[in-house]
């Protein structure tokens, strides 16, 4: 009788596990109603909230995605969605205070938050064999990380704070994003030299552009853009140095991106000073 009675809560526990994909939908869900629900906290919390939908992102990416991953596979797999959340949430608090205006974003931010979880998955699973999908997992992270620095940096501009205070957050934001980022790129069981001196370097010049761009009479969006694409550029070419597809095409193609996002910064900052002499 006991026995039968274990088969029959083993059967009954087995028909209420959820697939790894329901699990990822289950968690995106839980997420994105706890950016909803920051909208009926009162102001003043903000630092606070922000730190708890980003553990919260960090505990419930655990949990779905908890099974294979390396000490160093923890840290770095779970740098994006937790980042993620929180970037959103900060350019959330940037918004009019209208349902209209926000649930959009929310309902973008679960879409972005879902496709992170996938990722991550496919990172996990390339570890050890080659994946299909990991070109296109790839491609898909690295734009994530891309919306991700944007609304991180546009928020460290917006806050109007000392110079040096904005290139230190600047650097605690860029820093574990670049090195994800990269190591994506070799999804070894630990994180080589090389990854660690191009994060720190790539971190380092992006922290001293942002010092540069306070002394730019360019609107924030225009200042965020820019960083964003300096990001695109050094990262992008140094996961394509790691890879070894680092051929003349490819550097032609992501320098002519940077130029010309400078060429469009430096027009926005010459009219700028046009409209103030006027």
């Amino acid at each position: 009788m006991r026995r039968r009675y274990k088969k029959i809560f083993k059967r009954w526990r087995e028909s209420l596990s959820l697939s790894k994909r329901q699990q990822f939908v289950v968690a995106t869900l839980l997420l994105t109603l706890e950016l909803i629900a920051t909208q009926l906290v009162s102001f003043g919390l903000e630092i606070k909230l922000m730190l708890l939908l980003s553990a919260s992102a960090y505990i419930l990416s655990f949990l779905v995605l908890r099974e294979g991953w390396t000490k160093w596979g923890w840290i770095t797999a779970l740098i994006l969605p937790a980042y993620y959340t929180a970037a959103v949430y900060l350019f959330y608090l940037l918004l009019p205070t209208r349902w209209l205006t926000r649930l959009p974003i929310a309902f973008l931010y679960a879409i972005g938050m879902y496709a992170i979880l996938l990722t991550e998955n496919i990172y996990n699973a390339a570890v050890e064999r080659n994946i299909q999908l990991l070109r296109a997992a790839h491609g898909v992270g690295f734009l994530l990380t891309l919306v991700t620095v944007f609304f991180l940096v546009d928020t460290i501009v917006s806050l109007h704070l000392p110079i040096f205070s904005n290139a230190l957050l600047a650097l605690m934001a860029i820093f574990p994003l670049t090195l994800q980022a990269l190591w994506s790129m070799e999804l070894t069981t630990g994180i080589s030299t090389r990854v660690w001196q191009a994060s720190f370097l790539i971190s380092l010049l992006l922290g001293e552009l942002v010092v540069v761009m306070c002394f730019w009479p360019v609107k924030t969006t225009i200042n965020a853009l820019f960083i964003t694409t300096a990001f695109y550029t050094l990262v992008g070419l140094t996961q394509q140095q790691l890879i070894g597809r680092l051929f003349n095409k490819t550097i032609r193609e992501y320098v002519l991106v940077f130029l010309l996002v400078l060429v469009l910064t430096w027009v926005t900052m010459q009219i700028n000073i046009g409209s103030r002499l006027y």
